[in-house]
């Protein structure tokens, strides 16, 4: 793996283009925009106020600077420099900000989610969406572009609006049978709706693109429920992420469970491999032995190399016993991510913080384990083929592949700086003749 030089950045707001072109970070008030190949700077802009959130338009032609304590969202072009856009919500305020597929409209939704104002562009327009759901997930695009999910919420119910994404006119409006709606998600082929419930009622209702309801899901009662939620690539599949330490998995047919994937803290089947982050014991004759300087306080954890040894069953797994006096604990599958060719499912039990289970799907069975010495802050799989990329914090970047896996150390991150995130480009579309783009920082 090849690595460039350190160059900074602010609130971890970086992004590579769609098609994989350009790299797009931000530090402070400046939007730097560098080719993704060479790293060349190409633009350079300034903002009125501190940036707080990056988006690309979708055919990576603009990108989009949000200052959420000023209101504002300046627009910026990678083909006409000069050109810019300055757009103020005044005194409505501002909390999100987001593209409309097509890259010519601009989602703002103003402070306590009293509206969602659509601008146009290329004509100036704009338009209102009343009553935007202040949620987890309410708001969700198909993939094609079309159409436009928004949970709502009005007469203390809850509502799901359709709307068509070329006009912006409502095609569908219907209630859902919950009592705490906390997420909507298309299917990547845009023909079903997933629907879920707040925690304190597992429910998951799946509706067509009409409005009608095809099934709902509820694996148990009286419990914390549903915490995580992924569709796979092929939409053949919609995983389910619970509190009860299992991923369960619902197919397309008929909308019911076919398998549910446990976690438990010792594997005992000697089949599974499981990966165990390991220090490399440095080999150092007498001669190069000495004591490091009083002032040395870096990590040994960060600043040493590490392997991958596979270890022996059974394996018993460092797990974090949850504080159940509190919200939100730590507990449950907080983490779901298909392969995109949707032959794995990678998982995190976030009371077994450590370790990352990736999952056979053609097999429905647990097909390997990594476990790190520091828990697992993201992981994300390669858009082009089934590669996993796993972060911790530290200053190293962990790449999985059914092939093996290995641990990557990444230069100038030794001195208490850490992997927080990670992002992979890649084109989700090629043509003839075209090779996949790879990279990743």
């Amino acid at each position: 793996m090849n690595f460039s030089e350190v160059f900074k950045l602010s609130n971890l707001l970086c992004r590579f283009s769609p098609d994989g072109k350009y790299l797009a970070s931000c530090v402070q008030y400046r939007l730097v925009i560098r080719d993704a190949n060479t790293l060349q700077i190409l633009q350079l802009h300034t903002c009125l106020d501190q940036i707080q959130h990056i988006e690309w338009s979708a055919d990576s032609l603009f990108v989009l600077c949000a200052m959420y304590k000023r209101g504002l969202v300046q627009v910026w072009s990678l083909e006409q420099p000069e050109w810019h856009c300055k757009i103020d919500e005044g005194s409505a305020g501002l909390v999100a900000s987001c593209w409309s597929p097509d890259g010519r409209h601009i989602l703002n939704t103003t402070e306590f989610h009293l509206r969602i104002t659509v601008w146009s562009l290329c004509t100036k327009s704009v338009s209102y969406i009343k009553y935007p759901k202040a949620c987890q997930q309410g708001i969700t695009f198909t993939r094609d572009g079309r159409y436009l999910a928004l949970a709502e919420r009005r007469d203390c119910r809850d509502y799901v609006s359709i709307f068509v994404c070329s006009d912006w006119q409502l095609l569908r409006h219907f209630d859902t049978d919950t009592q705490d709606l906390t997420g909507i998600e298309w299917a990547p082929n845009g023909c079903v709706l997933a629907v879920w419930d707040t925690c304190l009622e597992y429910k998951i209702l799946l509706y067509s693109l009409d409005g009608r309801l095809l099934s709902a899901y509820c694996a148990y009662e009286w419990s914390l429920g549903i915490k995580s939620v992924a569709w796979s690539p092929s939409s053949q599949f919609l995983a389910i992420g619970s509190y009860d330490g299992k991923a369960r998995l619902l197919n397309h047919v008929t909308w019911k469970m076919i398998t549910e994937f446990e976690h438990p803290a010792t594997i005992n089947d000697p089949k599974i491999v499981v990966y165990k982050e390991a220090e490399k014991s440095p080999q150092l004759g007498l001669g190069h032995l000495s004591f490091p300087p009083p002032c040395a306080v870096a990590s040994p954890l960060s600043a040493s190399e590490s392997k991958y040894e596979i270890a022996s069953g059974p394996v018993s797994l460092q797990t974090l016993k949850p504080v159940a006096d509190r919200a939100n604990p730590r507990m449950g599958i907080g983490m779901l991510a298909f392969s995109p060719d949707s032959y794995f499912l990678a998982t995190r039990n976030d009371n077994v913080p450590n370790a990352v289970w990736v999952w056979d799907i053609q097999k429905l069975r647990l097909f390997v384990v990594l476990e790190q010495l520091c828990p697992v802050r993201s992981f994300q799989w390669d858009p082009q083929q089934a590669r996993l990329a796993i972060c911790t914090g530290g200053s190293k970047v962990y790449l999985w592949s059914p092939a093996g896996c290995m641990s990557v150390q990444v230069p100038g991150e030794d001195q208490g700086g850490g992997q927080h995130s990670l992002q992979t480009t890649g084109q989700p579309h090629i043509g003839p003749g075209q090779k996949p783009r790879q990279s990743m920082y």
